[in-house]
Protein backbone atom coordinates (compact mmCIF):
# COMPACT_ATOMS: atom_id res chain seq x y z
CA UNK A 1 0.00 0.00 0.00
CA UNK A 2 2.91 2.33 0.69
CA UNK A 3 4.32 1.71 -2.80
CA UNK A 4 0.88 2.28 -4.33
CA UNK A 5 0.55 5.56 -2.47
CA UNK A 6 3.92 6.74 -3.78
CA UNK A 7 2.97 5.85 -7.37
CA UNK A 8 -0.28 7.78 -7.05
CA UNK A 9 1.61 10.79 -5.73
CA UNK A 10 3.92 10.57 -8.74
CA UNK A 11 0.88 10.47 -11.06
CA UNK A 12 -0.49 13.58 -9.31
CA UNK A 13 2.80 15.41 -9.88
CA UNK A 14 2.82 14.39 -13.55
CA UNK A 15 -0.78 15.58 -13.97
CA UNK A 16 0.10 18.93 -12.41
CA UNK A 17 3.02 19.28 -14.83
CA UNK A 18 0.76 18.43 -17.78
CA UNK A 19 -1.70 21.10 -16.59
CA UNK A 20 1.10 23.67 -16.28
CA UNK A 21 2.33 22.92 -19.80
CA UNK A 22 -1.19 23.04 -21.25
CA UNK A 23 -1.65 26.54 -19.88
CA UNK A 24 1.78 27.56 -21.13
CA UNK A 25 0.79 26.21 -24.57
CA UNK A 26 -2.45 28.21 -24.40
CA UNK A 27 -0.51 31.41 -23.69
CA UNK A 28 1.61 30.83 -26.82
CA UNK A 29 -1.54 30.15 -28.84
CA UNK A 30 -2.98 33.51 -27.77
CA UNK A 31 0.20 35.24 -28.93
CA UNK A 32 -0.11 33.47 -32.28
CA UNK A 33 -3.71 34.69 -32.49
CA UNK A 34 -2.58 38.31 -32.06
CA UNK A 35 -0.14 37.97 -34.95
CA UNK A 36 -2.79 36.32 -37.16
CA UNK A 37 -5.23 39.17 -36.50
CA UNK A 38 -2.64 41.73 -37.57
CA UNK A 39 -1.73 39.82 -40.76
CA UNK A 40 -5.26 38.63 -41.65
CA UNK A 41 -4.12 35.00 -41.66
CA UNK A 42 -6.60 32.17 -41.18
CA UNK A 43 -6.94 30.96 -37.61
CA UNK A 44 -7.46 27.30 -38.55
CA UNK A 45 -4.85 25.63 -40.76
CA UNK A 46 -5.81 21.93 -41.12
CA UNK A 47 -2.48 20.72 -42.47
CA UNK A 48 -0.68 22.33 -39.50
CA UNK A 49 -2.88 20.30 -37.13
CA UNK A 50 -2.10 17.15 -39.10
CA UNK A 51 1.64 17.90 -39.00
CA UNK A 52 1.55 18.32 -35.21
CA UNK A 53 -0.23 15.01 -34.64
CA UNK A 54 1.83 13.04 -37.15
CA UNK A 55 5.10 14.36 -35.66
CA UNK A 56 4.03 13.34 -32.16
CA UNK A 57 2.94 9.89 -33.33
CA UNK A 58 6.39 9.34 -34.83
CA UNK A 59 8.07 10.50 -31.60
CA UNK A 60 5.84 8.31 -29.43
CA UNK A 61 7.70 5.25 -28.11
CA UNK A 62 4.80 3.96 -26.01
CA UNK A 63 3.27 2.42 -24.07
CA UNK A 64 0.69 5.22 -24.57
CA UNK A 65 -1.29 4.26 -27.74
CA UNK A 66 -1.14 6.48 -30.84
CA UNK A 67 -4.93 6.33 -31.38
CA UNK A 68 -5.47 7.85 -27.93
CA UNK A 69 -2.67 10.35 -28.54
CA UNK A 70 -4.43 11.53 -31.69
CA UNK A 71 -7.75 12.04 -29.87
CA UNK A 72 -6.16 13.92 -26.96
CA UNK A 73 -4.18 16.30 -29.15
CA UNK A 74 -7.16 16.87 -31.43
CA UNK A 75 -9.03 18.09 -28.35
CA UNK A 76 -6.07 20.19 -27.17
CA UNK A 77 -5.87 21.83 -30.59
CA UNK A 78 -9.66 22.30 -30.70
CA UNK A 79 -9.66 23.98 -27.28
CA UNK A 80 -6.67 26.13 -28.23
CA UNK A 81 -8.36 27.23 -31.44
CA UNK A 82 -11.44 28.22 -29.45
CA UNK A 83 -9.21 30.63 -27.48
CA UNK A 84 -8.30 32.32 -30.78
CA UNK A 85 -11.66 32.16 -32.52
CA UNK A 86 -14.32 29.37 -32.41
CA UNK A 87 -14.27 27.30 -35.58
CA UNK A 88 -17.73 27.23 -37.22
CA UNK A 89 -18.75 23.97 -38.91
CA UNK A 90 -22.10 23.40 -40.66
CA UNK A 91 -23.60 19.93 -40.76
CA UNK A 92 -26.91 18.25 -41.47
CA UNK A 93 -29.03 18.63 -38.35
CA UNK A 94 -30.38 18.20 -35.82
CA UNK A 95 -27.60 17.88 -33.26
CA UNK A 96 -26.66 14.39 -32.03
CA UNK A 97 -26.98 12.80 -35.49
CA UNK A 98 -24.13 10.76 -36.94
CA UNK A 99 -23.17 13.75 -39.11
CA UNK A 100 -22.78 15.83 -35.95
CA UNK A 101 -20.71 13.03 -34.41
CA UNK A 102 -18.48 12.90 -37.51
CA UNK A 103 -17.95 16.67 -37.38
CA UNK A 104 -17.12 16.59 -33.68
CA UNK A 105 -14.64 13.75 -34.06
CA UNK A 106 -12.86 15.54 -36.91
CA UNK A 107 -12.82 19.09 -35.56
CA UNK A 108 -12.93 18.39 -31.81
CA UNK A 109 -15.45 19.16 -29.09
CA UNK A 110 -14.76 22.92 -29.03
CA UNK A 111 -15.77 23.59 -32.63
CA UNK A 112 -19.08 25.42 -32.99
CA UNK A 113 -21.37 22.97 -34.80
CA UNK A 114 -24.12 24.69 -36.81
CA UNK A 115 -27.00 22.29 -37.59
CA UNK A 116 -28.90 23.04 -40.82
CA UNK A 117 -31.96 21.51 -42.45
CA UNK A 118 -30.52 20.02 -45.64
CA UNK A 119 -27.33 19.07 -47.48
CA UNK A 120 -27.93 22.07 -49.75
CA UNK A 121 -27.94 24.32 -46.66
CA UNK A 122 -24.55 22.93 -45.63
CA UNK A 123 -23.06 23.99 -48.97
CA UNK A 124 -24.75 27.40 -48.81
CA UNK A 125 -23.50 28.02 -45.25
CA UNK A 126 -19.91 27.60 -46.44
CA UNK A 127 -20.51 29.66 -49.60
CA UNK A 128 -22.05 32.51 -47.61
CA UNK A 129 -19.32 32.43 -44.95
CA UNK A 130 -21.54 31.60 -41.97
CA UNK A 131 -19.37 28.49 -41.55
CA UNK A 132 -15.73 27.89 -42.49
CA UNK A 133 -16.34 24.22 -43.13
CA UNK A 134 -19.23 21.88 -43.86
CA UNK A 135 -19.63 18.15 -43.26
CA UNK A 136 -21.81 16.11 -45.64
CA UNK A 137 -22.39 12.34 -45.99
CA UNK A 138 -21.20 10.86 -49.28
CA UNK A 139 -21.64 7.08 -48.94
CA UNK A 140 -22.46 4.22 -46.60
CA UNK A 141 -20.77 0.84 -46.82
CA UNK A 142 -24.18 -0.90 -46.80
CA UNK A 143 -26.56 1.62 -48.36
CA UNK A 144 -24.32 3.10 -51.09
CA UNK A 145 -23.78 6.65 -52.32
CA UNK A 146 -25.69 9.75 -51.15
CA UNK A 147 -26.84 11.03 -54.53
CA UNK A 148 -27.88 14.51 -53.42
CA UNK A 149 -24.36 15.29 -52.20
CA UNK A 150 -22.95 14.39 -55.61
CA UNK A 151 -25.58 16.57 -57.30
CA UNK A 152 -24.55 19.58 -55.19
CA UNK A 153 -20.94 19.31 -56.36
CA UNK A 154 -22.18 19.76 -59.92
CA UNK A 155 -23.46 23.27 -59.27
CA UNK A 156 -21.38 24.56 -56.35
CA UNK A 157 -17.73 25.55 -56.60
CA UNK A 158 -16.49 24.25 -53.24
CA UNK A 159 -13.59 21.92 -52.54
CA UNK A 160 -13.27 18.66 -50.64
CA UNK A 161 -10.64 19.33 -47.98
CA UNK A 162 -10.91 16.13 -45.90
CA UNK A 163 -12.82 12.89 -45.47
CA UNK A 164 -14.13 11.25 -42.30
CA UNK A 165 -14.77 7.53 -41.93
CA UNK A 166 -17.25 6.93 -39.12
CA UNK A 167 -18.19 3.51 -37.80
CA UNK A 168 -21.97 3.46 -37.41
CA UNK A 169 -22.97 1.94 -34.09
CA UNK A 170 -26.61 1.80 -33.00
CA UNK A 171 -27.50 1.67 -29.30
CA UNK A 172 -30.79 1.03 -27.53
CA UNK A 173 -31.30 3.87 -25.04
CA UNK A 174 -33.92 4.88 -22.49
CA UNK A 175 -34.35 7.16 -19.48
CA UNK A 176 -33.44 4.52 -16.89
CA UNK A 177 -31.88 1.74 -19.02
CA UNK A 178 -34.54 -0.83 -17.99
CA UNK A 179 -35.62 -2.96 -20.96
CA UNK A 180 -38.65 -4.27 -19.03
CA UNK A 181 -40.31 -0.82 -19.07
CA UNK A 182 -40.03 -0.28 -22.84
CA UNK A 183 -43.37 -0.23 -24.67
CA UNK A 184 -42.23 1.59 -27.83
CA UNK A 185 -38.98 2.30 -29.66
CA UNK A 186 -38.29 5.47 -31.64
CA UNK A 187 -35.78 5.75 -34.48
CA UNK A 188 -35.12 6.60 -38.11
CA UNK A 189 -36.37 3.93 -40.61
CA UNK A 190 -32.80 3.24 -41.77
CA UNK A 191 -31.68 2.55 -38.19
CA UNK A 192 -34.61 0.15 -37.71
CA UNK A 193 -33.63 -1.64 -40.93
CA UNK A 194 -30.02 -1.99 -39.75
CA UNK A 195 -31.15 -3.46 -36.39
CA UNK A 196 -34.03 -5.62 -37.62
CA UNK A 197 -32.61 -9.02 -36.61
CA UNK A 198 -31.74 -7.92 -33.07
CA UNK A 199 -35.18 -6.39 -32.55
CA UNK A 200 -36.96 -9.51 -33.86
CA UNK A 201 -34.95 -11.74 -31.53
CA UNK A 202 -35.14 -9.60 -28.41
CA UNK A 203 -38.18 -7.28 -28.62
CA UNK A 204 -40.57 -8.72 -31.23
CA UNK A 205 -43.75 -7.39 -29.58
CA UNK A 206 -42.57 -3.82 -28.94
CA UNK A 207 -44.05 -1.04 -31.10
CA UNK A 208 -41.63 0.80 -33.41
CA UNK A 209 -42.18 4.48 -34.22
CA UNK A 210 -40.45 6.13 -37.21
CA UNK A 211 -38.77 9.52 -36.66
CA UNK A 212 -36.98 12.01 -38.91
CA UNK A 213 -33.60 11.26 -37.31
CA UNK A 214 -31.98 9.20 -34.58
CA UNK A 215 -31.46 12.46 -32.68
CA UNK A 216 -35.21 13.15 -32.75
CA UNK A 217 -35.75 9.59 -31.50
CA UNK A 218 -33.49 10.29 -28.52
CA UNK A 219 -35.37 13.51 -27.79
CA UNK A 220 -38.72 11.67 -27.79
CA UNK A 221 -37.37 8.85 -25.60
CA UNK A 222 -36.10 11.39 -23.08
CA UNK A 223 -39.71 12.58 -22.58
CA UNK A 224 -41.32 9.12 -22.60
CA UNK A 225 -40.91 6.90 -19.50
CA UNK A 226 -42.06 3.88 -21.55
CA UNK A 227 -40.04 4.79 -24.64
CA UNK A 228 -36.60 3.88 -25.93
CA UNK A 229 -34.54 5.09 -28.86
CA UNK A 230 -32.06 3.60 -31.27
CA UNK A 231 -29.40 6.28 -31.51
CA UNK A 232 -25.72 7.18 -31.14
CA UNK A 233 -23.44 7.51 -28.11
CA UNK A 234 -23.53 11.28 -28.62
CA UNK A 235 -27.35 11.27 -28.45
CA UNK A 236 -27.15 9.37 -25.16
CA UNK A 237 -24.91 12.10 -23.71
CA UNK A 238 -26.92 15.02 -25.05
CA UNK A 239 -30.31 13.70 -23.90
CA UNK A 240 -29.10 12.05 -20.67
CA UNK A 241 -30.18 8.57 -21.70
CA UNK A 242 -28.87 5.28 -20.33
CA UNK A 243 -27.76 2.30 -22.37
CA UNK A 244 -30.06 -0.70 -22.45
CA UNK A 245 -27.81 -2.41 -25.01
CA UNK A 246 -24.83 -1.18 -27.01
CA UNK A 247 -24.14 -2.05 -30.66
CA UNK A 248 -27.41 -3.71 -31.67
CA UNK A 249 -26.79 -3.29 -35.41
CA UNK A 250 -26.97 -6.51 -37.43
CA UNK A 251 -23.88 -5.72 -39.53
CA UNK A 252 -20.87 -4.90 -37.37
CA UNK A 253 -18.91 -3.65 -40.40
CA UNK A 254 -21.01 -0.56 -41.14
CA UNK A 255 -19.24 2.69 -42.02
CA UNK A 256 -20.36 6.02 -43.39
CA UNK A 257 -17.95 8.25 -45.26
CA UNK A 258 -18.32 12.01 -44.86
CA UNK A 259 -16.65 14.79 -46.83
CA UNK A 260 -15.45 18.07 -45.36
CA UNK A 261 -16.10 20.97 -47.75
CA UNK A 262 -14.45 24.39 -47.77
CA UNK A 263 -13.15 26.99 -50.21
CA UNK A 264 -9.75 25.31 -50.64
CA UNK A 265 -8.00 21.99 -50.23
CA UNK A 266 -4.77 21.27 -48.30
CA UNK A 267 -1.24 20.74 -49.66
CA UNK A 268 0.08 17.18 -50.15
CA UNK A 269 0.47 15.03 -47.03
CA UNK A 270 2.07 12.00 -48.71
CA UNK A 271 -1.04 9.85 -48.18
CA UNK A 272 -3.67 11.62 -50.26
CA UNK A 273 -6.77 10.98 -52.29
CA UNK A 274 -8.22 13.12 -55.10
CA UNK A 275 -11.91 13.25 -56.06
CA UNK A 276 -13.02 14.23 -59.57
CA UNK A 277 -16.30 14.44 -61.47
CA UNK A 278 -16.56 14.01 -65.23
CA UNK A 279 -18.96 13.39 -68.07
CA UNK A 280 -17.88 11.58 -71.23
CA UNK A 281 -19.04 11.46 -74.82
CA UNK A 282 -21.67 8.87 -75.72
CA UNK A 283 -19.66 6.56 -77.95
CA UNK A 284 -18.16 3.04 -77.85
CA UNK A 285 -15.05 2.81 -75.70
CA UNK A 286 -15.47 6.25 -74.14
CA UNK A 287 -15.04 5.04 -70.55
CA UNK A 288 -12.03 2.92 -71.60
CA UNK A 289 -10.39 6.03 -73.09
CA UNK A 290 -10.88 7.93 -69.83
CA UNK A 291 -9.56 5.17 -67.58
CA UNK A 292 -6.52 4.22 -69.69
CA UNK A 293 -4.34 7.24 -68.71
CA UNK A 294 -4.75 6.32 -65.02
CA UNK A 295 -3.59 2.79 -65.84
CA UNK A 296 -0.58 4.07 -67.80
CA UNK A 297 0.46 6.36 -64.94
CA UNK A 298 -0.06 3.49 -62.44
CA UNK A 299 -2.64 5.50 -60.49
CA UNK A 300 -4.97 3.42 -58.37
CA UNK A 301 -8.72 4.17 -58.61
CA UNK A 302 -10.40 3.57 -55.25
CA UNK A 303 -13.96 4.42 -56.33
CA UNK A 304 -16.00 4.98 -59.47
CA UNK A 305 -19.71 5.81 -59.31
CA UNK A 306 -22.06 6.87 -62.11
CA UNK A 307 -25.38 8.64 -62.02
CA UNK A 308 -27.64 10.49 -64.50
CA UNK A 309 -26.58 14.10 -65.11
CA UNK A 310 -30.26 15.23 -65.04
CA UNK A 311 -29.38 17.67 -67.82
CA UNK A 312 -29.67 15.44 -70.85
CA UNK A 313 -31.29 12.04 -71.34
CA UNK A 314 -28.84 9.12 -71.03
CA UNK A 315 -25.95 11.42 -70.11
CA UNK A 316 -24.05 10.28 -67.02
CA UNK A 317 -21.73 11.89 -64.51
CA UNK A 318 -18.90 9.79 -63.07
CA UNK A 319 -17.62 10.40 -59.55
CA UNK A 320 -14.07 9.00 -59.23
CA UNK A 321 -11.63 8.76 -56.32
CA UNK A 322 -7.96 8.16 -57.12
CA UNK A 323 -4.88 7.84 -54.96
CA UNK A 324 -2.53 10.82 -54.99
CA UNK A 325 -2.63 14.62 -54.82
CA UNK A 326 -3.44 16.98 -57.69
CA UNK A 327 -0.02 18.60 -57.27
CA UNK A 328 1.70 15.31 -58.19
CA UNK A 329 3.00 15.27 -61.76
CA UNK A 330 1.64 11.85 -62.76
CA UNK A 331 -1.89 12.75 -61.67
CA UNK A 332 -1.76 16.09 -63.49
CA UNK A 333 -0.56 14.28 -66.62
CA UNK A 334 -3.39 11.74 -66.40
CA UNK A 335 -6.03 14.46 -66.01
CA UNK A 336 -4.55 16.39 -68.92
CA UNK A 337 -4.73 13.24 -71.07
CA UNK A 338 -8.40 12.55 -70.31
CA UNK A 339 -9.58 16.14 -70.71
CA UNK A 340 -10.05 15.76 -74.50
CA UNK A 341 -12.42 12.83 -73.95
CA UNK A 342 -14.63 14.67 -71.45
CA UNK A 343 -17.63 16.89 -71.96
CA UNK A 344 -17.17 18.06 -68.37
CA UNK A 345 -14.28 17.61 -65.91
CA UNK A 346 -14.02 19.00 -62.39
CA UNK A 347 -11.45 18.35 -59.66
CA UNK A 348 -13.37 18.39 -56.38
CA UNK A 349 -10.32 18.33 -54.16
CA UNK A 350 -7.21 16.55 -52.89
CA UNK A 351 -7.07 15.60 -49.23
CA UNK A 352 -5.47 13.16 -46.76
CA UNK A 353 -6.90 9.65 -46.62
CA UNK A 354 -8.99 9.11 -43.53
CA UNK A 355 -7.78 6.75 -40.82
CA UNK A 356 -10.34 4.40 -39.30
CA UNK A 357 -9.65 4.66 -35.60
CA UNK A 358 -9.99 1.93 -33.04
CA UNK A 359 -13.64 1.92 -31.93
CA UNK A 360 -12.93 1.40 -28.24
CA UNK A 361 -10.42 4.23 -28.11
CA UNK A 362 -12.70 6.58 -30.06
CA UNK A 363 -15.33 6.26 -27.31
CA UNK A 364 -12.98 7.72 -24.65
Amino acid sequence: MEELSKLRQEIDRIDEEILRLLNRRAEVVLRVAEIKRKTDEKFYVPHREREIIERLKKLNRGPFPNDALRIIFREIISASLALEEPLKVACLGPLATFTHLAAQRHFGSFAKIIPVDSIKDVFESVLEGTAEFGVVPIENSNEGVVSYTLDMFMDVDLKVSAEIMLEITHNLLSRDGDIRKVKRIYSHPQAFAQCRNWLERNMPEVETVDTTSTAKAAELAADDPEGAAIASDLAAKMYDLKFIKRSIEDNKNNFTRFLVISDEYPPPSGKDKTSIMLSIKDKPGALFEVLTPFYKEKINLTKIESRPSKRKAWEYIFFIDVEGHIEEKKLREALKAIEKYCIFLKVLGSYPKSEIMNKGVEEL
